[in-house]
């Protein structure tokens, strides 16, 4: 069913938006006004999450990220549903595995990679050729500061994010004019996924960071706002660090 509502936001495509960072993101672009597709693996999850969020603005099409047929049903739906897709957020990400790359099970590497790196291009791919590559946009690539430092027991999942800063560059590049493409390096957000970083010793952990706690998604959700937005329209190929200052100490001792 086509969207009969009366704002003027633009459509937005989020991956992985049924909790966590991808839910902060949806919320901060409902709040401009835009209309949404969002997805995730577990269809009761989001279905709740369209519930919340408003269903009447917002559509959900579940699935694995890293599955091309379900690629292809989330921006078919999309257009389906409200005739455009201006914006993506490639937030969808998997991280399997803890412990040191020298005992990494090759299996697993390919799966963070496919569901990391693989996913975000391909949902690159069909966003520009279902609209923005006629019509202009904007893409937001979910990295990690993971991605631009060594991060010790999670070298794979920081290594796949290593490759969608530079996925987040040549697609800037090559998308240029029409298409602003850009990624966000987050430090720990409070979210599920990142739970066994912090579960039990938030504060010890929030001490580490200059601005005295963890993130939480609406931070991420406000910076992707920005960087999908007209005041950010000169902006491309930038990976913004939102870390709470934790980048600061690594000159420290």
């Amino acid at each position: 069913m086509t969207y009969q509502g009366t704002d003027s936001g633009k459509v937005a495509l989020i991956t992985g938006a049924s909790r966590g960072i991808g839910y902060g993101v949806a919320e901060a672009f409902l709040a401009r006004g835009d209309r949404l597709c969002i997805t995730g693996r577990n269809e009761d999850a989001l279905k709740e999450a369209v519930e919340r969020l408003g269903a009447d603005r917002v559509i959900g099409v579940a699935g694995k990220a890293h599955d091309e047929a379900h690629q292809a049903a989330a921006v078919e739906r999309t257009m389906e549903a409200f005739g455009r897709v201006d914006l993506l957020v490639n937030n969808a990400g998997t991280n399997p595995v803890f412990g040191p790359l020298a005992d990494l099970d090759l299996g697993v590497a390919r799966k963070v990679y496919e569901t990391n790196v693989i996913s975000a291009l391909g949902f690159a791919q069909r966003t520009w050729h279902a609209w923005q590559k006629d019509h202009g946009g904007a893409i937001v690539n979910i990295a990690s500061i993971a991605g631009l430092a060594p991060s010790p027991f999670i070298g794979a999942y920081g290594m796949s994010k290593a490759a969608m800063i530079n996925l987040t560059v040549q697609l800037a590049h090559e998308m240029a004019p029409g298409v602003r493409v850009n990624a966000i390096a987050p430090a720990v957000v409070k979210t599920k996924f990142a739970e066994m970083l912090y579960d039990g010793r938030e504060a010890e952990a929030a001490a580490a960071y200059p601005l005295g706690r963890l993130g939480v998604p609406a931070d991420i959700g406000g910076a992707a706002a920005f960087l999908t937005s007209d005041q950010a329209e000169w902006v491309t190929g930038q990976t913004l660090v939102v870390d709470g200052g934790i980048f600061l100490n690594a000159g420290v001792g």
